[in-house]
């Protein structure tokens, strides 16, 4: 049988993995990316990763999952953030011309959601949102069996729909984004900006200094009680809960599915999410509509990107 390579490049690590059609991952590496060393150096260590694992087995494609801004029809990464000096480059051209087979690329999130869609929690449904809570917020939607790309590859920004209109500002510009509140990052700024306005908490006295706060110390904090921490992430999963019923009010899908490290804090944020999705969402038939936790884990990234290479131009 043959198989696929799947390549998820972050700009901390890059993972790569080999995986048959099932989305079996039967061999994989990861390795951190040392942005600084620029792109040729990168893409070279990719390649000579990606030979090790073929060793000789027959490959059918290989997807890559990558952060965008990227256009996948011409297969170039077009100046990510978090990939210094990848300034429109023909990341799909240089890894095709080494293996000689088909070679797809996709944004790390819409990946993601291919992934969970083929694989793991929505692999049953036809109709699924995808949505990663971690350091930012992202996700991917797919209708009828289908991602949707939107124009240049933009679809499916669940984390920048405006929650707050004079909310917090987000990295992207925009004031009151889902991701200024409720991501990792945000959660962090919001709690901090309160400890310097003269607020309390005793997650002051298990850091250094703010800049140790995260989302996951608050977490803790919360759920022994602390009253700003228990205020700063119960605000974060209702306007995550807002987020969500909004993508429920238009899309309708049969599910979506929850990942990311801000989902492994217990039950309870599924709880409120499903809660609010309910009072909220009613329009569309909420009892139909299944918010679960996403199944693939650590391995969400590179079997996303093998999903890619398996489907190819029929994603």
């Amino acid at each position: 049988m043959d198989k696929i390579i799947g390549i998820d490049i972050g700009g901390t690590k890059i993972a790569i993995g080999r995986a048959d059609s099932n989305g079996n991952l039967e061999e994989s590496v990861r390795f951190p990316t040392n942005v600084s060393r620029g792109y040729k150096a990168i893409v070279k260590e990719i390649i000579e990763r990606t030979a090790e694992l073929i060793k000789g087995q027959s490959i059918k494609a290989i997807g890559i999952g990558c952060g965008g801004p990227l256009d996948s029809k011409r297969g170039r990464v077009l100046s990510p953030p978090n990939l210094p000096g990848w300034d429109d480059v023909p990341l799909v051209e240089d890894i095709e011309s080494v293996f000689k087979v088909p070679v797809y690329l996709e944004n790390d999130a819409n990946a993601a959601a291919l992934g969970e869609f083929h694989f793991g929690a929505g692999k049953d449904v036809s109709n699924m949102v995808y949505m990663t809570l971690s350091t930012g917020i992202g996700g991917g939607i797919i209708l009828n069996n289908k991602l949707i790309h939107g124009v240049r590859d933009s679809g499916g920004e669940v984390g920048h729909q405006t929650i707050l209109p004079d909310g917090p500002l987000c990295n992207c510009g925009n004031r009151g984004c889902l991701e200024a509140l409720s991501s990792g990052t945000g959660i962090a700024k919001i709690f901090r900006e309160k400890l310097a306005s003269g607020r309390s908490s005793i997650v002051s006295q298990w850091v250094n200094g703010p800049e140790e706060i995260s989302a996951k110390i608050i977490a803790d904090a919360a759920k022994m009680g602390d009253p700003l921490a228990k205020e700063v992430w119960d605000s974060a999963i209702y306007y995550l809960g807002i987020g969500v019923a909004n993508i429920v009010t238009i899309v309708s899908p049969e599910m979506v599915v929850l990942g990311g490290s801000l989902t492994k804090y217990g039950d309870e944020l599924f709880i409120r999410v499903r809660k609010i999705v309910r009072e909220r969402a009613r329009l569309v038939p909420t009892d139909e509509i299944k918010i679960v936790p996403a199944k693939l884990g650590d391995d969400v990234g590179v079997l996303g990107a093998v999903a890619v290479g398996l489907l190819g131009d029929d994603r």
